[in-house]
């Protein structure tokens, strides 16, 4: 099979050839660039820079080389800007906190703290204060919360986030077309559009990290909160973000056609190491009819199967996902509570395409040793492979400072159990 053909009897629920595998084709399933830049070097890939694709997790963008070096099977077709709203451009020389050297776009305008903290700015636009900051000695940015004061009775919901979900440009449509075609007629890769518009409640959206200014509430608790204390506010906000969602993905489909097989619709967790963030009842409230309402519109008029990013406990929700449209499932956290392999892959594999779970990054990979991460991966691969519905990739991003024997020990395991199975 095709790298094409590949993925799409797994998402079909049709064991291919070999297992499927994905890296980098979304921010879930990447590598942070410090370690792509060790990776790279222990491979003996061509030595060069690595390019911090996602800006906001930094990310290191998969080359052609390295893509085919891990064998994987999908590429990202990614919007024209990133997460933090500038695009990538022009690339110029940055540090990582550990000093290793990549290259950043050229529109990332940042600024030094006092105390060595790196603030950057949204949409490269330092005339308003900065959404971001990257501790000193961290590896990741947290985001800023510029929150003003809310007047609780007079807030509105669909203008206090108007800016946040706009519908999609000519440009940036225009970009998408171009990009897909490429990689559509120039290889037999699988595509996945990054999307994202259906992040309802995404922690990482909410406080507005790519806005240049954030009306309304913003802070993650008080959002939260306001699902009890002012619901009419929360609806209104998902309506509103509903109506776009739907007017962009006519417009992506012009755009894109068939030609991409996923798309990854939402990044928004729901669960914690031990449970869901919120009851079952809640969820149905605020969140089951519009995830619905997008995935219908996807069925009705694509071929496209819907990516899902839950991170952590989910397993009360994964009976409501199922019937609001969700075909596929990352990251497959099998470290949560009641988040077992073998209870998901036999008491769901037919509902769910599992994208993920062949690894933990969390424990084992960084911290394990070669041989434990050998052995999970085996495990994970014979459990969640059987009879399709599985694309392999780690339990969301491979972290900084992951050591690469065991980055290298992962990939290997893969390939061996490949080769087996084409045998």
């Amino acid at each position: 099979m095709t790298s094409r053909e590949r993925v799409r009897a797994a998402i079909n629920h049709i064991e291919p050839d070999r297992i499927p595998m994905d890296l980098g084709a979304t921010t879930v399933t990447g590598m942070a660039a410090g370690t792509m830049s060790k990776l790279r070097k222990a491979l003996g890939l061509k030595e060069e820079l690595v390019k911090v694709e996602a800006p906001f997790q930094i990310l290191g963008k998969v080359e052609e080389d390295l893509r085919r070096t891990v064998q994987a099977d999908v590429v990202g077709i990614f919007p024209k800007k990133t997460f933090l709203g500038f695009e990538n451009s022009g690339w110029r020389p940055w540090k990582l906190q550990d000093g290793t050297d990549v290259l950043i776009s050229k529109d990332m305008k940042y600024i030094y703290d006092t105390n060595g903290d790196i603030l950057v700015y949204p949409q490269g636009n330092d005339s308003v204060r900065p959404s971001m900051r990257l501790p000193k000695g961290g590896f990741y940015f947290d985001t800023i919360v510029r929150q003003e004061e809310v007047d609780e009775e007079n807030e509105n919901g669909r203008e206090d986030f108007r800016e946040d979900y706009k519908v999609m440009s000519e440009e940036d449509l225009r970009f998408l077309e171009e990009s897909t075609d490429n990689y559509y007629k120039n290889t037999d890769y699988a595509l996945l559009g990054v999307f994202g518009g259906a992040g309802f409640g995404d922690a990482s959206v909410i406080p507005g990290p790519a806005m240049l200014h954030t009306p309304g509430v913003r802070r993650l608790d008080e959002w939260m909160m306001w699902h009890l204390l002012n619901p009419e506010y929360i609806k209104d906000v998902y309506a509103y973000q509903t109506e776009i969602c739907l007017k962009n993905l006519e417009l992506y489909y012009q755009a894109v056609g068939d030609k991409i097989d996923v798309i990854y619709m939402s990044g928004t967790d729901y669960g914690t190491q031990r449970s869901e963030f919120m009851s079952r009842d809640l969820f149905r409230e605020f969140y089951k009819d519009n995830m619905k309402k997008v995935n219908d519109w996807v069925h009705t008029h694509t071929k496209w199967k819907t990516f899902y990013h839950r991170c952590g406990s989910i397993v009360n929700f994964l009976d409501d996902f199922a019937e609001a449209g969700v075909d596929i499932l990352n990251p497959v956290q099998v470290s949560a509570a009641g988040m077992d392999a073998v209870m998901l892959k036999e008491k769901y594999g037919d509902k769910f395409t599992f994208w993920g779970g062949a690894v933990d990054t969390q424990q084992v990979l960084p911290f394990g040793t070669p041989e434990e991460v050998i052995a999970q991966t085996q495990e994970r691969l014979e459990i969640f492979s059987k009879g399709g519905g599985f694309v392999c990739s780690a339990i969301h991003n491979i972290q900084p400072n992951t050591p690469v024997e065991n980055i290298c020990a992962f990939y290997d395991t893969i390939h061996k159990c490949n080769r087996r199975k084409e045998q």
